[in-house]
């Protein structure tokens, strides 16, 4: 999971809102929000950060307070995201992010910047993520299941390749920033690596580590 920037609404959306008897489920231009939805989180799920593309079979239309129970907020692009098909059709305990989820509630919205997801994570060395907060932790396991197994493996795919590449070649802090920045993406707009949090994670403590023996 990452903080997400949410940009302007589709125009679509938008004047859909405005109509008369106007509800999600007869909101026809779906395909423009998901390319919305998918740019603006450069093309990663919302919380497992897998690839998603914008189409029906790429990817879903997430309501982060659940349509059931809060209809008000069914049309709120605040309230929208794009989530991966989290293993949708296969047992449940395989089933992660919004296919796990269901109506269920979070705590925290990776898309309020008030929340600051990413100050409350930690991506452990064995491909698990963890939180010192209680209630974000049990959701991430019990409501998101983002510590099920093939997400687990594949963070630690990633975070081996780069350790093995990256890290093993004792790099300054200036080129330590400039994969940095390259991990975040800054000054592009471009999809970002999947798993690309786990990364950042890594190398931001690398650099506040080399920081403080400077110090």
């Amino acid at each position: 999971m990452r903080n997400i920037s949410k940009g302007a609404e589709p125009k679509s959306l938008t004047k859909h809102r405005c109509s008369t008897n106007s509800d999600y489920g007869n909101y026809s231009e779906k395909d423009e929000l998901r390319i919305s939805l998918v740019k603006e989180q450069r093309g990663l799920c919302c919380y497992c950060m897998q690839r998603i593309r914008p189409n029906v079979e790429g990817m879903k239309i997430e309501h982060w307070q659940c349509q059931s129970r809060f209809p008000q907020r069914q049309l709120d692009y605040s309230n929208l995201l794009g989530a991966c098909l989290g293993c949708e059709g296969q047992e449940p305990n395989k089933q992660h992010c919004d296919t796990r989820k269901g109506d269920r509630d979070l705590t925290y919205n990776p898309a309020n910047p008030d929340h600051n997801v990413e100050s409350m994570l930690k991506f452990l060395g064995d491909g698990t993520i963890a939180s010192e907060d209680p209630d974000f932790y049990r959701e991430i396991i019990e409501v998101l299941n983002l510590n099920e197994g093939i997400l687990i493996k594949n963070r630690k795919a990633v975070l081996d390749v780069f350790l093995k590449e990256v890290l093993s070649a004792n790099l300054s802090s200036a080129k330590l920033e400039k994969e940095l920045k390259k991990w975040r993406g800054d000054g592009s707009s471009s999809d970002l690596p999947e798993f690309c949090q786990v990364i950042i994670y890594y190398l931001d403590r690398k650099i506040r580590t080399l920081s403080n023996r400077k110090n």
